[in-house]
């Protein structure tokens, strides 16, 4: 069987001058791309880099991003994008636990790199203190596609996840399962925007639009005012964001400014939305809101198109299960269940496995399933419901997060919210941001959640007024910076 890269470069070759990536205001062609892939394979290959290798990347949103990842791959090495945790110690943790055979820093992400690396590094770009200098060495190299080097059983990718709660795993695929898992429909006149790091969805819809025939907008970080206006100007038809994203976009002054009428699908995912922010995005940016629940271990696991947005019992929902995927669920007592528990999955697209971490794969990938962690159930219309993690349903009284979070965000005080329970100090910290230029009521969010979910629970909140949510680097809820935060606030439970 031809691998994805295989794929991906006969479709480059097709499309020759048509333009395929677009950052900064400047286009990349087909051409060009393809070309640049096959001078990096041919300085990695220079290099010792082959099958069964990992070359790591402290990436930027950035073209000669992808051309060094697609580069990687044509000389039959996996690639993974290193996510960015904020402090060195875990940096550093997350080298040595990725081992990579190289390590590849851009000049805007060489300050992520940890002072002591044993992999070699290359640099992509001038940066001081590293001689080795990958794009300097792949400038005078052939540019015409080398034979691809690429086995279907050899490492393609090891994809990291989040790591809010400490170092990321990263979960390993092998080409076969990775080109099942970016396989898709044609689809030339797809024009995605990328707005963020070069984390494992994204990379997974860059991949997924070239191999289609689209086009990727890249840009360097999100903020809404720029993504409105990409939307506009590049006429973007295919978006995604983190929920924390969505809401903030949703929410901007700036809406109503900006055409948005070539947007077709924006695509939200990573934290547990309660129904009335998910309502108000619809309203807000309309019919176009789609919802997808999933995991960097297994893929995308369920989704809900934005025609099935069309009741508000939907959006307490992740939708339907993918074609392929299979869903069960375990109960408290072992066993497992079609309908209600600890959701399991089983997808075409599901890792093999983590790298270099024996204890947490054992623990996750069990008889050919991946336990997600979290509680859900299959509702009356078959669709998925997701409840929240199954170590955050315990406490006093019987209330999920995100039945919470449904009551806080329903108050004209309360912009946005998130519930982290701390079962070290015994409460449900919610971290509560106000619209802009009031504050939020504690008050009335006590009251609320008194009349909603009885005294009990009210006793176990503890409201954490911020200006914003603490967020991490990939854009979710920071539950140990919302813990930490609230331990020291020292607000009475």
């Amino acid at each position: 069987m031809d691998t994805y890269v295989q794929d991906l470069v006969t479709v480059l070759q097709r499309d020759g001058r048509r333009p395929v990536l677009r950052h900064a205001g400047t286009d990349t062609t087909a051409a060009e791309l393809v070309a640049a892939a096959s001078r990096h394979a041919r300085a990695l290959a220079s290099l010792g880099v082959g099958p069964g290798d990992l070359v790591a990347i402290f990436a930027p949103n950035r073209p000669e991003a992808l051309a060094v990842r697609y580069g990687a791959h044509l000389a039959g090495a996996g690639c993974v994008f290193l996510p960015a945790p904020p402090d060195l110690d875990r940096r550093t943790r997350l080298v040595a636990q990725v081992d990579p055979r190289l390590l590849v820093v851009f000049p805007e992400t060489a300050g992520l790199l940890p002072d002591d690396v044993a992999a070699p590094v290359a640099a992509v770009g001038t940066v001081p203190g590293i001689a080795l200098r990958l794009d300097a060495l792949a400038a005078g190299l052939d540019g015409r596609p080398p034979p691809c080097r690429a086995r279907p059983a050899d490492l393609a990718v090891v994809v990291p996840s989040g790591g809010t709660t400490g170092v990321p795993k990263g979960s390993r695929r092998d080409f076969a399962t990775y080109t099942a898992m970016v396989a898709g429909p044609a689809r030339p006149d797809r024009r995605q925007l990328a707005n963020g790091s070069l984390a494992h969805l994204t990379q997974v819809l860059v991949d997924q639009t070239l191999l289609g025939g689209g086009t990727v907008v890249l840009q360097d970080s999100y903020d809404a005012a720029a993504t409105l206006a990409a939307v506009e100007d590049e006429r973007v038809t295919d978006l995604f964001l983190v929920e924390p994203q969505l809401f903030d976009l949703m929410d901007s002054p700036e809406v109503a400014r900006y055409d948005l009428g070539s947007l077709r699908t924006l695509t939200h995912v990573g934290a547990l939305a309660p129904p009335v922010l998910r309502a108000r995005a619809r309203a807000r940016l309309g019919p176009v809101v789609a919802h997808t629940y999933g995991a960097s271990e297994v893929g995308i696991v369920s989704a809900l198109s934005p025609a099935e947005h069309d009741r508000p019992s939907r959006f307490s929902c992740a939708g339907h299960v993918l074609p392929g995927v299979q869903v069960r669920f375990r109960r408290s007592d072992g066993t497992t269940d079609l309908r209600a528990g600890a959701v399991e999955v089983r997808s075409p697209g599901m890792a093999e496995g983590y790298r270099n971490r024996p204890d947490a794969e054992a623990a996750a990938f069990v008889d050919g399933w991946y336990r997600t962690g979290d509680l859900g159930y299959l509702g009356d219309e078959g669709m998925l419901r997701v409840l929240g993690r199954v170590t955050d349903t315990a406490g006093p009284g019987t209330v999920l997060p995100v039945d919470l979070q449904e009551t806080v965000c329903r108050l004209p005080s309360v912009r946005y919210a998130v519930v982290v329970p701390d079962s070290g100090r015994g409460v449900r910290v919610v971290a509560a941001e106000a619209w802009p230029g009031g504050e939020v009521d504690v008050a009335s969010v006590r009251a609320a959640v008194t009349a909603e979910h009885g005294r009990e629970v009210a006793a176990s909140v503890q409201v954490l007024p911020v200006d914003r949510v603490p967020l991490t680097e990939q854009g979710k809820p920071d539950r140990a910076a919302v813990r930490a935060a609230a331990a020291v606030a020292g607000v009475p439970a």
